[in-house]
């Protein structure tokens, strides 16, 4: 289950500046690209809720976070698709920095995603 779609991430950065970032002709967005920054961004949020939550998170059954979900994986797919051509503006930095930071306190339990429980534990706290 996808968290976003190659749209948003057009949507997000710009048709004109997609365009340029994912293609060497710069006229139209390159969709292997764009499916390639996606799935990594979505691959590198699931990375971090594996810790806690089964993934993909099913946003159908859980659709309260689906913008939260989908705004934070974006903010990490424009800055891959940024970044391919270095620099990448320090907005989108700032903006997948802070992204990361969320993922990584969600994975902590310091932020839970509410509606989702979490997967049990598989360590045990019995010395044995």
């Amino acid at each position: 289950m996808a968290y976003i779609v190659n749209q948003d991430i057009i949507d997000r950065g710009g048709t004109a500046q997609a365009a340029q970032a994912s293609s060497d002709a710069g006229d139209t967005p390159n969709a292997a690209v764009l499916d390639e920054v996606r799935g990594g961004a979505e691959g590198e949020a699931n990375g971090y809720l594996a810790k806690r939550y089964q993934v993909p998170v099913d946003l159908s059954a859980h659709p309260d976070l689906s913008g939260v979900l989908k705004s934070m994986v974006l903010d990490i797919a424009v800055w891959r698709l940024f970044n391919r051509r270095p620099p990448a503006d320090k907005p989108y930095l700032d903006s997948r920095d802070q992204a990361i930071e969320w993922f990584r306190m969600v994975s902590e339990g310091k932020i839970p995603l509410p509606s989702v429980p979490p997967v049990p534990s598989t360590t045990s706290e019995d010395p044995v």
